[in-house]
């Protein structure tokens, strides 16, 4: 069932393509790599277990906490729909 001016299946092809996007943003911030013993921004020590839990990892908790906490987050609206057609 579409509503107001959109066809048919518009709006979960909308919410589809929000879930496609969060997932690629999600896999782009995974660590890639070989991991490192000290934290490349504070040179702390990376505990054994978060090593073994994030393969990959080069930061250490808090260095990693800061930098998400600066992040800006999942767009408050999706780019791909026309005016008419956003979510709301």
């Amino acid at each position: 069932m579409a509503g107001g001016w959109t066809r048919d299946g518009a709006v979960q092809e909308q919410i589809d393509a929000s879930v496609e996007d969060a997932i690629s943003r999600a896999r782009r911030a995974l660590p890639e790599g070989a991991g490192l013993n000290h934290c490349e921004d504070c040179d702390e020590p990376i505990p054994q277990a978060r090593r073994r839990a994030i393969p990959g990892v080069r930061l250490c908790v808090g260095c990693q906490s800061r930098r998400e906490s600066g992040d800006s987050g999942p767009a408050l609206f999706n780019r791909r729909g026309s005016k008419d057609s956003q979510l709301r």
